[in-house]
C-alpha cells in the first residue's frame, strides 16, 4: 500500500518539475535525498514527523525552520502538501520512487548481478556491457557473490530473475530425475 501512495506522489512530483524545464530533476532528487536523511538521522524529528498527535501546524513550522531556505522552492511546497496530506512519513519511501521514474526517464535500468566468484573489474565491465546492449538501455549494476551457485551468474532485473547458475541448472536436473 505505501509503495503504491509512495509512486504516486513521485509521479506527481516528476510531472511537476518536467512542467518547468529550469527546474533540475537531479537537484530536486538531491534536495529530496537531503530531508530523507535528516529525517532519518534525528531520532527525535522522525518521532515528531510520525506522531499523530503533533497537530499538522507545529509540524509545518518544524518543517519550515529545517528545509524552506535549504531546498528548492518546488521541493519545499512538496513537503508543505505531503505534511497537509499526512504523508511526511512515507517521504523516505517516495524519494526512492522518485529516483526510479527519473531513471526510466534516463532510459536506466538497476541489475542485480551474482556470481559464484568476486570478477575482475575488467569481467565487470564486460558483463554490464553485455547486459546493456541486450537491454538497449543504460545499466546500473550492483554485483553480489554467492559461492553456493557453484559457477554461472544470476540476474534479478526489476522483478525477473534469469538464473544462469549450475546450481540452477543442478536443481533443475535433479527434478526432471526425480518426476521420472
Amino acid at each position: 500500500m505505501a509503495e503504491l501512495v509512495s509512486k504516486k506522489w513521485a509521479k506527481a512530483l516528476i510531472e511537476l518539475t518536467s512542467e518547468d524545464e529550469s527546474i533540475s530533476k537531479e537537484d530536486v532528487l538531491s534536495d529530496l535525498k537531503g530531508i530523507a536523511e535528516t529525517i532519518e538521522s534525528s531520532e527525535e524529528l522522525t518521532n515528531v514527523i510520525n506522531n499523530p498527535s503533533i497537530s499538522t501546524e507545529e509540524k509545518q513550522i518544524v518543517i519550515c525552520k529545517l528545509f524552506q531556505d535549504k531546498v528548492k522552492p518546488i521541493v519545499y511546497n512538496f513537503l508543505f502538501v505531503l505534511n497537509l496530506k499526512k504523508r511526511m512519513n512515507i517521504i523516505g519511501e517516495i524519494v526512492a520512487e522518485f529516483e526510479k521514474e527519473l531513471e526510466l526517464l534516463k532510459n536506466i535500468v538497476r541489475v542485480d548481478i551474482t556470481s559464484a566468484i568476486d570478477l575482475s573489474d575488467e569481467k565487470k565491465s564486460s558483463i554490464r556491457q553485455r547486459v546493456a546492449e541486450k537491454l538497449q538501455k543504460d545499466v546500473k549494476v550492483s554485483w553480489d557473490v554467492d559461492s553456493d551457485i557453484i559457477a554461472g551468474l544470476i540476474f534479478n532485473i526489476d522483478d525477473t530473475v534469469v538464473d544462469n547458475s549450475i546450481r540452477h541448472k543442478l536443481d533443475t536436473l535433479s527434478n526432471i530425475i526425480i518426476r521420472g
